[in-house]
């Protein structure tokens, strides 16, 4: 990719793999650069995008392997978010990077009905700048965690360093590692450690979940169970291959074991847990190599009503009412 600021335009090249072949070209470009799927779109709409020196005019268009995917892309419009001076957890910061062990309950980046109060909002006050590849409303994000859940995430001050890391996310070299609440609501019972690899996808009847029934995307999710308790519960810790919305909330659901919490994938009977008003997820671990080249791991305890959730599970307390 070339060019160094967000106020140029760039040049995203690449080849499709042989593994992508046949894939929808919104999905195999996501996948292959630092753009989001609905940015990809947006681009080919635009014309931004040639295969084979030929412009592109669906998303949905099937590419072959060995194709050669040129994308042109345009300078990324000034930031609408505003500077808030809102908490910050900050676990490591330089001249690059910074990372922060995000609160529940915090957005990441500004979205229709969070227009600020989010994680931008916060670094844009604290930072003064960040890089500007993520277009305009998500300046400096590489990669999300959602709202309910705690932990770890980086985010960049500079266009060099966004794409050092995105390389790193699109690559599956980053090390991600999350602990989790689970409850064994139907099916065998998980084994003692596992992987699930699925199809990822929108789930067909409702917008708002995914399923690993179907789906463009792979979804691979290493997973070790680290206690058993009474009624089913379990801790469990899992480690992303990949980083697809929800992943670990659908694999474990459809696992049989959603999260405490969590009604969107366990139904209404996660309304009944009285342990942990939130869904139970943290991302307590987060390696990457920096731009410098330095291997850099971090590592951030669950915060207090996790850790409460956790006491109360290890003296016999049931999860849910």
């Amino acid at each position: 990719m070339t060019a160094d600021t967000a106020t140029e335009e760039r040049v995203a090249e690449f080849m499709v793999d042989p593994q992508d072949d046949r894939q929808r070209l919104d999905v195999v470009i996501s996948a292959c650069t630092e753009l989001s799927r609905s940015r990809a779109a947006a681009l080919i709409r635009e014309g931004h995008v040639h295969v084979e020196q030929r412009p592109a005019t669906r998303s949905s268009e099937r590419v072959s392997a060995g194709q050669r995917i040129v994308i042109n892309i345009p300078p990324a419009a000034p930031s609408s978010a505003e500077p808030q001076d809102l908490p910050l957890d900050i676990v490591h910061e330089d001249d690059d990077v910074v990372v922060v062990n995000k609160a529940s309950g915090v957005v990441v980046h500004p979205a229709p009905g969070h227009w600020d109060g989010t994680l931008v909002n916060a670094l844009l006050h604290h930072c003064g700048q960040l890089s500007g590849i993520g277009g305009v409303i998500r300046p400096g994000i590489v990669h999300r965690i959602d709202r309910d859940t705690s932990g770890l995430i980086v985010a960049t001050k500079n266009d060099r360093a966004h794409e050092h890391l995105q390389a790193q996310f699109a690559a599956h070299s980053v090390t991600r590692a999350y602990i989790a609440i689970a409850a064994q609501l139907r099916g065998p019972a998980l084994s003692d450690a596992g992987t699930i690899e699925t199809r990822h996808g929108r789930h067909p009847r409702d917008r708002r979940r995914f399923t690993g029934a179907q789906g463009e995307r792979h979804a691979i999710t290493h997973y070790e169970v680290v206690e058993r308790f009474t009624g089913g519960a379990l801790l469990v810790r899992c480690r992303l291959e990949t980083g697809r919305t929800h992943q670990i909330r659908v694999h474990m659901s459809e696992h049989g074991a959603p999260l405490l919490a969590d009604p969107l994938y366990g139904g209404r009977v996660m309304e009944r847990c009285h342990l942990i008003q939130r869904c139970a997820l943290h991302a307590e671990t987060l390696g990457f190599s920096h731009p410098s080249g330095e291997v850099l791991h971090f590592h951030a305890e669950p915060p207090e009503d996790f850790a409460l959730a956790l006491g109360k599970l290890r003296r016999g307390n049931p999860w849910k009412k």
